[in-house]
């Protein structure tokens, strides 16, 4: 559980501040955060011995639901102009 709360959780903070950081909110910044986040779990699951239970569940909800609930979040959070 904690292994993939913390991909999780690296992944949506990284796309939420790289959002928020993105000049008018795009998207781009986001996806990218979250595309190399999985190209890393795709190494480590490579490297790392871990269950392919475990390995499917983490490469396909962790890294870009997480970059997504992140750029949800960063234009949220946008202030109002």
């Amino acid at each position: 559980m904690f292994p993939f709360l913390a991909h999780a959780l690296g992944t949506f903070g990284g796309a939420t501040l790289a959002c928020g950081l993105a000049p008018q909110r795009s998207a781009g910044p986001a996806w990218a955060v979250g595309v190399l986040f999985l190209l890393g779990g795709i190494a480590a699951a490579t490297m790392l011995p871990a269950p392919a239970w475990f390995l499917a569940i983490d490469l396909l909800l962790a890294y870009l639901p997480a970059a997504w609930l992140g750029l949800r979040l960063a234009r949220r959070l946008r202030p109002a102009s």
